[in-house]
C-alpha cells in the first residue's frame, strides 16, 4: 500500500494535540479493525514465507524483508477468529512493538484516518475477559475494533517479567503503612498486570487506571477530597497510547495544573524512537521507558522512591 506512512514530522502535531492516525484493515468478513500508524513500519503484499517447524500455531512463517527476517502472524488466528486464509492473497502489516519487529497477516488494508483520542473509547462492558480489544471507535457509522497487540505478543512470545535478583536485593520489605505508592495508567490489561506485578515485587502499592482521562479525574478527585496527589504518590507511570486521553495530553494537563505540576511522570510505552523522546521533553515528562523491561522499570521507580524520601536499602 504505497504512501501508507508519511514523514514523522507531519505527525508531530497530531500526537501533541491528543490526536492519532489509525490504519484500518480487515481480517475476515465485514468487521473493520484499526492500529495506530505510529506502530506501523510498512504495509505490503505478503511475500514468500518460510515455514518454521514447531512454531506457535498463529505463526504462518518468516519473511525476508529488506535484509531482515521477520516473523509473520495470522492476526485472525491470533485474536481467536478464523484464519485470514492463503498468505498469497493477503497483506502484511509490519509493526514495531517493544523494540521488536513483527508482521501481521490481514485480509485487506482499507485506509488511514485522522482521529482525536477522545473519539477512542474502552471496550464496552460485557465484552468478556478474554477479548483482544484495547479500544473501539466509530468510523462512517461502523464500529472499528482496535486490537490489543500487547496481549497477542504476550501469548505468542512471552517476555521475561522477572526482576533480576540484584535489583530485588536492593529493595527492602516495606510495612503496609509505609509502602510507597505509585499511580499507573495503561489501557492494555496485560500491560497493567505486568507493571503491577513488577512494582508489587518491590513492595510498592499500585493504583491502576485504564486510561489518561480516568487517571486525571482520579487526581482531581483526590484534590477535591483534600489529598495532595504529589505527596500521596511517589510517581506516576503512564502509557502513551490510551483511549479518551493519551499520555502526552495527560502529562500536559498535569504540568498545567498548579496543584499537580510537581508530580514525577514516567512515560512507559511500546512506541519507540527519537520522536517520542522529543515529545517527552515537549510535554514535560521526567523520563521515558520503552516497554517492557522489568529491571529498567524497577530501577527507575526505586530511584524516584529514594529521591522523595522513601527508605531503600544501601547497595
Amino acid at each position: 500500500m504505497p504512501g501508507v506512512l508519511d514523514s514523522v514530522d507531519q505527525r508531530t502535531q497530531l500526537v501533541g494535540e491528543n490526536r492519532l492516525e489509525l490504519l484500518l484493515f480487515r481480517l475476515n468478513g465485514s468487521q473493520i479493525y484499526g492500529i495506530n500508524v505510529f506502530k506501523v513500519r510498512e504495509v505490503l503484499q505478503c511475500p514468500p514465507l518460510t515455514i518454521l517447524p514447531k512454531s506457535h500455531h498463529v505463526v504462518v512463517g518468516v519473511a525476508h524483508i529488506r535484509s531482515g527476517t521477520i516473523t509473520i502472524m495470522d492476526l485472525g488466528l491470533a485474536t481467536g477468529n478464523e484464519s485470514v486464509g492463503d498468505p498469497k492473497d493477503a497483506f502484511v502489516i509490519i509493526t514495531e512493538y517493544n523494540g521488536a519487529t513483527q508482521g501481521f497477516l490481514v485480509k485487506g488494508v482499507e485506509r488511514i484516518i485522522n482521529m482525536n483520542w477522545e473519539e477512542i473509547h474502552p471496550p464496552p462492558m460485557g465484552t468478556g475477559r478474554e477479548h483482544y480489544l484495547t479500544a473501539v471507535t466509530e468510523v462512517d457509522e461502523k464500529l472499528v475494533e482496535i486490537i490489543d497487540v500487547e496481549k497477542i505478543l504476550a501469548e505468542v512470545s512471552p517476555i521475561n517479567e522477572e526482576i533480576s535478583e540484584d535489583i530485588l536485593a536492593s529493595a527492602q520489605e516495606y510495612k503496609p503503612e509505609e509502602a510507597p505508592r505509585v499511580l499507573i495508567a495503561d489501557d492494555s490489561k496485560i500491560a497493567r498486570k505486568q507493571v503491577t506485578r513488577c512494582l508489587e515485587a518491590l513492595g510498592v502499592e499500585v493504583t491502576a487506571m485504564n486510561d489518561g482521562k480516568q487517571a486525571f479525574e482520579h487526581l482531581k478527585q483526590m484534590l477535591a477530597d483534600g489529598i495532595n496527589p504529589v505527596d500521596h504518590y511517589a510517581l506516576m507511570v503512564s502509557d502513551i497510547e490510551m483511549p479518551e486521553m493519551d499520555g502526552y495530553t495527560l502529562t500536559t494537563k498535569i504540568r498545567s495544573d498548579d496543584a499537580l505540576n510537581k508530580m514525577h511522570i514516567i512515560l512507559h510505552t511500546s512506541l519507540s524512537g527519537v520522536f517520542n523522546q522529543n515529545m517527552v521533553k515537549k510535554v514535560g515528562a521526567n523520563d521515558f521507558i520503552a516497554k517492557f523491561n522489568p529491571d529498567v522499570l524497577a530501577s527507575k521507580v526505586a530511584e524516584q522512591v529514594k529521591a522523595v524520601g522513601g527508605v531503600m536499602p544501601q547497595e
